[in-house]
């Protein structure tokens, strides 16, 4: 975690896109469109209910995500965005608004903290460096953003702050 440069706070990049097929099949689309009734068009969070507007959009920091997955695709995550962007709560905190693309986004203050999948896929090592109480306020495993303005979003894209909570 040392080696990771700190990430962006202010502007960063969409690195990924990863959508859940209903049939299981994860993929990762060059662009979606993100919207307040379905999140990432496609995904599984539409079809599941009951629909969590505060875990709309899971998003994970892109680097941090490489450094667990040792190699791995990103989209056994289960994560819908993985970002160039520092996620701490002390630079995003709940109610912060950002500019994904062309969709307007808002940090929920729902926690996302690893769950016994994350724990299968990568180990119970894993999971505590992502729950560690040192670091758990940087957000390692991610955080929940929900739609707030429909938009086109594509990989490469700037992820802009416009208000912090």
């Amino acid at each position: 975690l040392r080696a990771l440069a700190a990430g962006p706070t202010s502007m960063g990049r969409l690195a990924l896109l990863v959508c859940r097929r209903a049939d299981g099949v994860r993929e990762t689309p060059e662009r979606a469109i993100l919207s307040p009734e379905e999140g990432l068009a496609g995904d599984g969070w539409s079809r599941r209910p009951p629909r969590d507007r505060e875990a709309q959009l899971a998003v994970m920091r892109h680097d941090v995500a490489l450094l667990i997955a040792g190699g791995q695709p990103l989209g056994v995550f289960g994560d819908n965005l993985f970002v160039d962007l520092d996620l701490s709560a002390a630079n995003l905190p709940a109610g912060s608004r950002l500019r994904v693309g062309e969709a307007l986004v808002e940090m929920t203050p729902e926690p996302h903290d690893g769950c016994l999948k994350f724990r299968g896929r990568f180990g119970q090592d894993a999971l505590r460096f992502v729950q560690a109480r040192a670091t758990r306020n940087q957000n390692l495993r991610g955080v929940y953003w929900r739609v707030v303005e429909a938009g086109l979003a594509a990989v490469g894209d700037p992820v802009r702050v416009i208000s912090r909570g």
